[in-house]
């Protein structure tokens, strides 16, 4: 996701100095015309907005405790991470104290529609700091909410990845259920897509269910943690995505965590990678 971003904004004339620890991320980043930094402190140090792109809360609450003495009064950090949203309030007001502006704005959608700016952004934080974003949104994100508080982007993401998720898993059942009954799945799928079953997860996963290429667009372990996260969020029970996170759980015992989401399928088929 964040190769992605950086894409859009040197498309959109943004300058852009960016850190990865992937080598080819790296050299995806230099070919676009970024200016590759030392370490993510330089990066703290040097941008006014800071955007960060990480695989969960975690990462976030490292990167942010190491490069805190480079941070000053000003500046903003935009966090894309999908992660709790108790750290995503946290983050904020632990940057506060420093008179840095922090908005949890998470992304829905993948990588491959980021780099079409095919996806919405969905900003927590300051109104102050998501205005002075503005044009920054507008380069990445077809769409852009202003959610409210920070931490609101974050709960935001969790709500849409949990129905997309279900979607998923549903077309997932749904082609698994016609191949037991003997139907012909590409014309499953045709017939899907003109129903009124239909769902946007048709357009990008169907075809990869139907011929088991499962390289990643967004990997399946990604979205076990959401689930967790969703989960874990509130006290109120949550009986689908009790059973979806069992399924993805499964999916990743059968050694598809690092493949594709839509990998989800060889779970209701029992099939090991």
């Amino acid at each position: 996701m964040g190769s992605a971003l950086a894409c859009r904004l040197r498309q959109g004339g943004f300058t852009v100095r960016g850190f990865d620890t992937d080598a080819q991320c790296v050299a995806a980043f230099v070919a676009l015309g970024g200016e590759m930094a030392g370490d993510a402190n330089a990066v703290l140090g040097a941008c006014e907005v800071v955007l960060l792109s990480l695989p969960d809360h975690r990462e976030v609450r490292a990167v942010l405790a190491e490069g805190v003495a480079h941070l000053r009064a000003g500046q903003i950090v935009v966090d894309t991470t999908t992660g709790d949203p108790d750290a995503a309030v946290e983050s904020a007001r632990q940057l506060a104290a420093r008179g840095v502006f922090y908005l949890d704005a998470t992304l829905s959608g993948s990588s491959a529609q980021a780099r079409e700016g095919d996806v919405i952004c969905m900003a927590g934080g300051e109104h102050e700091a998501f205005e002075r974003c503005a044009e920054l949104f507008r380069c990445v994100a077809r769409e852009v909410v202003h959610t409210g508080a920070a931490g609101s982007g974050s709960k935001m993401k969790l709500v849409t990845n949990l129905v997309l998720g279900l979607n998923r898993a549903a077309l997932a059942e749904g082609l698994a259920l016609a191949g037991a009954l003997d139907l012909d799945l590409a014309q499953t799928l045709a017939v899907l897509l003109k129903s009124a079953a239909y769902s946007r997860i048709m357009d990008t996963k169907g075809d990869k269910m139907i011929s088991g290429d499962f390289t990643p667009v967004a990997r399946l372990s990604q979205h076990l943690k959401d689930v967790r996260l969703m989960l874990a969020a509130t006290p109120l029970a949550l009986p689908l995505s009790e059973t979806h996170r069992e399924l993805l759980e499964k999916a990743v015992a059968l050694g598809y965590g690092e493949f594709d989401n839509s990998a989800v399928i060889k779970a209701i088929q029992g099939a090991s990678a």
